[in-house]
């Protein structure tokens, strides 16, 4: 799945900057799970605007998944606010996983 944006080059430094955040439950990235799916950037109020999902609506690590994710962004674009909206259209699935994710869950 590819991620929607704004800004490409800033888009890229931004996944990897969440390429750090781990879904703790399944032990792989949010980027490779395919958690993300918008990253836009609005330079002129120095905002950054965030789509995302979990694997599941109740996901018991959702709102520290979240958190990590508004964080790493925060550390990485650091005169930026983070607007973080959590969707669940689509919903996730194992198709959303990149094949790096794939071959580290060995699936």
């Amino acid at each position: 799945m590819s991620i929607i944006t704004n800004n490409n080059i800033k888009c890229t430094i931004a996944l990897a900057a969440l390429q750090t955040v781990t879904d703790p439950e399944i032990g792989l990235n949010v980027v490779d799970l395919g958690l993300i799916y918008q990253i836009d950037f609005d330079e002129t109020n120095s905002k950054i605007f965030v789509s995302m999902t979990l694997t599941t609506q109740f996901c018991p690590m959702g709102e520290s998944i979240t958190t990590a994710v508004t964080r790493a962004l925060q550390n990485t674009f650091t005169n930026n606010e983070v607007a973080l909206q959590l969707t669940f259209n689509p919903p996730w699935s194992n198709e959303m996983i990149s094949p790096e994710g794939q071959m580290f869950l060995n699936q």
